[in-house]
């Protein structure tokens, strides 16, 4: 890397991960949660009214911003084919081998000229602590000693607020019908992976 060249980590905000908590690098953290979703298209009218009319609810309840992540990515279909090939051996019947071969052939077949794409909802709920000292991580390191419990506990006063907001959200979103969870911090990880790299094959991410 040539001198005075910026590492790629100043342009990433992520500061740490603890937990289920994001840190980013000007202090806010944030909970992420994965939602499922609503198909307003198979509703009636009466029913779409009624779901905007909760969601505008919703969003009118809160006192801080939300953001809503839509993620693509492109369905792997190999361990499905795996399975339905398993099964294969396990047929008495010759009809039903042939039928769950053609059936393997024409999913392979299909996934292959056909984008396959699976959708991941997710809402990202943000707390802006007060500032602790500067450059101090939420998560000390050994030449930080002296301000180990001062750290802690400034962390967990503000993961407290955190954790109520992200309730606060789930409970919203429970009132029209959709289920979320918590990401724990491996599945942070992976979801910031795949943010990162959106070449890889099966990964299309969109941000709304």
């Amino acid at each position: 890397m040539a001198q005075g060249t910026p590492a790629t980590q100043t342009f990433v905000p992520i500061k740490e991960i603890n937990d289920d908590v994001v840190v980013l690098q000007n202090g806010q953290i944030c909970g992420i949660l994965l939602t499922t979703s609503v198909n307003l298209a198979l509703k009636s009218h009466d029913e779409q009214t009624a779901v905007i009319q909760q969601f505008q609810s919703f969003l009118n309840s809160l006192d801080f911003s939300v953001q809503i992540y839509a993620q693509s990515r492109r369905y792997d279909v190999r361990p499905y084919l795996t399975y339905l090939r398993s099964l294969e051996g396990t047929q008495h019947n010759d009809l039903m081998r042939v039928q769950l071969r053609e059936y393997t052939e024409f999913i392979k077949t299909f996934a292959e000229d056909v984008a396959i794409m699976k959708k991941n909802f997710f809402v990202v709920v943000p707390y802006h602590p007060a500032p602790i000292s500067q450059g101090k991580s939420f998560i000390p390191n050994t030449f930080q000693k002296s301000t180990v419990q001062e750290v802690q506990q400034s962390f967990l006063k503000s993961k407290e607020q955190l954790d109520q907001r992200v309730s606060s959200v789930s409970s919203g979103l429970g009132s029209m019908g959709i289920k979320s969870a918590r990401l724990g911090k491996d599945e942070i990880v992976e979801l910031f992976y795949h943010i990162y790299n959106p070449n890889e094959l099966g990964n299309a991410p969109r941000s709304e």
